[in-house]
């Protein structure tokens, strides 16, 4: 199979100092302070390899490193340190967090085609998903209204709904099921399932580990930023468990 996506000794830190909240004081001070602020290693020598038509999960306690994974392979973050390869004649799109990117004051409508645009797609391609649009989320009139006005929910519905109805090549969902009532979230599972089976390659970050199980062949374990373990799904989540590792 071809390679999508390739991690090679991958490295990213942060400033502590850039992640903390700090009052205009404790700004002023840090600015003074010539010393070099300490930083947070978030990911470590990650080395991954993720081939056309993979379904990868990646599992690990709050804090290993997960998201900031799937923000490198989405080219959000660049690493300090070794690199990432992702293929270009790939159409990757992220879910890492529904509806970022959306503007308040432009309609459901407008942001989708501002989105599928950006996307790579064209203007005409995206009017003719419209419909399957309004139809999946569910928002009706609301579709055209200001999307300031959304609740949390019509946000998350709309931003999941656009997503996977563009059928990305690759598609990146970390924490995306909680966007709605159960009947809704099982319409998104299966919609991701119709995804897999027409051989879209997705990476997974999920609390469900009994669903990573089911849904992916593989799994990978993060902790403190670096991979544990990376094989058949079954068997890295049993050795998670029996860790004691809890999907906090």
């Amino acid at each position: 199979m071809n390679t999508v996506i390739k991690l090679t000794n991958a490295g990213v830190s942060f400033s502590k100092h850039a992640i903390q909240h700090r009052s205009l004081k404790y700004s002023l001070s840090t600015m003074l302070d010539e010393k070099e602020p300490p930083r947070f290693d978030a990911l470590t020598g990650v080395s991954l390899n993720i081939s056309d038509g993979e379904h990868v999960g990646i599992i690990g306690r709050n804090g290993a490193g997960k998201t900031t994974l799937m923000r490198v392979i989405a080219r959000v973050i660049t690493p300090q340190i070794g690199g990432v390869y992702v293929n270009r004649k790939r159409h990757v799109v992220p879910l890492l967090e529904l509806g970022i990117g959306f503007h308040g004051d432009l309609s459901g409508r407008e942001n989708c085609v501002l989105a599928g645009v950006l996307m790579g797609y064209s203007k005409r391609d995206i009017e003719q998903k419209i419909p399957g649009i309004i139809e999946f989320s569910e928002l009706g009139d609301f579709f055209d209204e200001p999307v300031k006005a959304y609740s949390s929910g019509m946000y998350a519905r709309l931003a999941f709904a656009l997503a996977t109805d563009v059928r990305p090549d690759v598609l990146l969902v970390d924490e995306v099921f909680g966007v709605g009532d159960e009947f809704f979230m099982r319409k998104c599972v299966v919609r991701m399932q119709q995804l897999m089976r027409s051989g879209t390659t997705t990476v997974f970050v999920s609390h469900n580990l009994d669903f990573l199980v089911t849904q992916c062949e593989r799994l990978v374990w993060l902790d403190k930023g670096q991979v544990v373990m990376d094989g058949p799904s079954l068997d890295v989540a049993n050795a998670y468990r029996t860790s004691g590792g809890n999907y906090d």
